[in-house]
Parts: C-alpha cells; structure tokens; sequence
C-alpha cells in the first residue's frame, strides 16, 4: 500500500476513534446529569473511551509517527465536528447578546 493511502486511512481511523470518543462523552453528559449515580457514568465512561482510543492510536500507528499525526488531526477534526453538532441552539446568540444577559 502507498504511503498517502496509509495516511488517509490513519486520518479517517482518526476521525472515527475522535467521533466515537466526543460523541461518547456527549451522551455521558446527558446520561450522568439524569443519572442517580453519575460518578459511575463518568468513570466508567471515561475508562472505555480512554481504552479505545489509546488502542487505536496505537494500532494506526503502526510504528510510524506520521500515521500518529495523521490519525491525530482526525481525531481533532472529529472533536471540531461533534462539538459543532451537539450545541445548544441558544448558542447562536451573538457575543453582544450573552454579555448583555448576565447580570454583573
């Protein structure tokens, strides 16, 4: 296999390992806050999601650091991306808006 199609398949492995880790912790936000015991989420989330991701950077780096950046700005992009998709909508306001909504 050539090196560029190793590096696009170590950004999209990035890419999923950064989705499926955000998207993770979205859903654990919205699970722990309703949750009787939101320590167990938030710890047993955070281990599983840890796990899976330092395995896959492990197993795309093959050895090879520029699989690691690769994979990395990936894994950053899918952060720009969940974090996008899951605001809120009242986020949208203009920074005027929220400064004028806050008491001093």
């Amino acid at each position: 296999m050539n090196e560029t199609m190793a590096l696009a398949l170590a950004w999209l492995a990035g890419t999923a390992l950064g989705a499926i880790f955000f998207g993770g912790l979205w859903w654990t936000v919205r699970k722990g806050l309703s949750s009787q015991l939101p320590a167990f989420w938030f710890a047993g989330s955070l281990l599983l999601r840890m796990t899976i991701t330092l395995v896959g950077f492990y197993v795309v780096m093959g050895g090879q650091w520029q699989r690691l950046l690769a994979c990395s700005l990936g894994f950053l992009m899918a952060r720009l991306v969940v974090t996008w998709r899951t605001r809120l909508p009242d986020d949208n306001q203009s920074g005027q808006a929220k400064q004028a909504s806050h008491a001093p």
